[in-house]
């Protein structure tokens, strides 16, 4: 992002040909001007330098003389940026400083959905056995879906929503997905593996982490396909002031008989063949960061665990319904589902 900076000293003409040099990764032609001491004084765009030429037609003019010194930024240190709220407001670009006005980073509105301080494990040490005989040469989470594997499809999700530390949990042909990803370098973030000795469950990994960076963590499994919203579900937390957010989806179960409604054995009235939607854990979680501490080292350990942990000692649970797409691949029908979908949503 340093391209994007121009020292106040700089001409109009300058900037127009530094403009036209950036290349198509950015969501918006835009300039940060920076004095002697890099602190960022304003920003400069094509349409600012436009409407100089056209009340004086100097390239020569200085681009601090010009640049818009009202413009939007964040100062650091900042725990949460609500990316939507910037959405709205039509802002693309959006500039991070230190407490001095130095350019840290970039957020660009247009390319993610948001920018969470949490950090993210996911499970991919299972067999897989119920896709047997697709699994037995290849990870369930590599199994392809046009055209790259499922648990690629979370990890870029992950991205857009600024995450940008992620340990996997790996066992069985774990060799596969670290190949794959390295040190996620490539996808511009940071890849630890862990990998577990013998089956830990769904949350027995966590306690095998050495440090995590942020106070939230974010599990999830590495098998779903979904458009889930992490933010929602991270500012549901904070909200609701909450130990464990669980994103949940619909389960619908028809009874095709009448169900009587008693008092002892006395029938009180009865609904004929109706229907009961349960909300259903989708295996997505965000959580404190001190709950791992209950989790046994190195031992099996399932979430649910420590969900019931979270309940009996009188801390907050709270569910957050998806309200998008969410298919759990867990069998070939499931995997045949999703391969049908995904060609909808390309």
């Amino acid at each position: 992002m340093r391209k994007l900076l121009i020292p106040s000293n700089k001409s109009i003409y300058e900037a127009l040909i530094q403009l036209n040099n950036i290349e198509d990764d950015v969501s918006r032609l835009i300039l940060f001007v920076i004095d002697e001491d890099h602190k960022v004084i304003g920003s400069l765009t094509d349409g600012d330098i436009r409407r100089v030429l056209i009340r004086n037609k100097d390239l020569n003019q200085p681009v601090e003389e010009v640049c818009n010194k009202d413009f939007i930024h964040v100062k650091e240190p900042v725990s949460f940026i609500k990316v939507s709220d910037y959405r709205k407001k039509n802002i693309k670009m959006l500039p991070i400083l230190d407490k001095d006005g130095r350019f840290v980073r970039l957020v660009d509105v247009d390319k993610i959905e948001a920018e969470l301080p949490i950090d993210c494990v996911i499970m991919a040490g299972g067999r897989g056995k119920r896709l047997s005989p697709l699994t037995d040469s290849v990870p369930k989470p590599m199994l392809p879906l046009a055209g790259i594997p499922i648990i690629e499809h979370n990890i870029n999700r992950l991205i857009t929503y600024g995450i940008k530390k992620i340990y996997i949990s790996v066992r069985y042909l774990g060799e596969q997905i670290q190949e794959y990803f390295g040190d996620g370098s490539a996808k511009g973030i940071s890849i630890e593996y862990i990998w577990e000795e013998k089956s830990l469950g769904t949350a027995g990994a966590l306690s095998l982490v050495q440090q995590f960076n942020y106070e939230h963590i974010l599990l999830m499994n590495s098998d779903l396909f979904t458009n889930a919203d992490y933010e929602d579900l991270y500012i549901q937390l904070l909200k609701t002031k909450a130990d464990m957010v669980v994103a949940s989806t619909e389960y619908k179960v028809d009874v095709p008989y009448a169900v009587f409604e008693t008092n002892g054995d006395e029938v009180k009235g009865f609904k004929e063949k109706p229907s009961y939607i349960y909300q259903s854990n989708a295996g997505i979680y965000i959580f404190k960061k001190e709950l791992v501490a209950k989790i046994p080292k190195n031992e099996f350990y399932n979430i649910t665990d420590l969900m019931e942990t979270i309940v009996d000692e009188g801390k907050k649970l709270v569910f957050n319904p998806i309200v998008g797409y969410w298919i759990d691949i867990g069998k070939p029908s499931d995997y045949v589902q999703a391969q049908n979908f995904v060609k909808h949503i390309q």
